[in-house]
């Protein structure tokens, strides 16, 4: 299997009428990204975290992946939009297709499912998931009415 593009978890979209995430920089949820091989399946149906084919423990990254740096949500133009810091995993030899961003502070639900659009590698390096520009159009997760 692969992964089958970009998705926001429908559970996600739900949890948040719920009020089931925070974005508050510092004081909000505790997000992570995983990384996963090209044998992992997700889809906008995902809803929780697994480490079945995730990457294994090298260098930085270990099991679970790292922690992201929230942005504090802003809304402009009508949009509302998030981002978090770029991350990198140090010291690592690894082959990614892709990752999910999930919330640790609500039983791992899976935010979004984050295709590389084929596999991605370091070898003995680091491994840096660069997110967009944080704005109403570019930013990795927005909500316009």
């Amino acid at each position: 299997m692969a992964f089958t593009g970009n998705a926001i978890a429908n559970s996600f979209k739900q949890q948040l009428l719920q009020g089931g995430h925070n974005f508050t920089a510092s004081t909000g949820n505790v997000y992570k990204l995983a990384l996963y091989t090209s044998a992992a399946s997700f889809t906008s149906a995902t809803t929780v975290y697994t480490s079945t084919n995730e990457v294994t423990n090298t260098g930085q990254y270990t099991t679970g992946g790292g922690t992201l740096v929230n942005i504090s949500p802003l809304v402009s133009s009508g949009v509302a939009f998030i981002d978090f810091a770029d991350l990198s995993f140090t010291g690592v030899t690894l082959t990614a297709a892709g990752c999910l961003i999930y919330n640790t502070s609500n039983a791992n639900a899976v935010v979004a499912v984050l295709d590389f659009g084929g596999d991605k590698t370091a070898t003995a390096g680091t491994f840096t998931v660069q997110f967009p520009a944080d704005t109403s159009s570019a930013a990795i997760l927005r909500i316009s009415g």
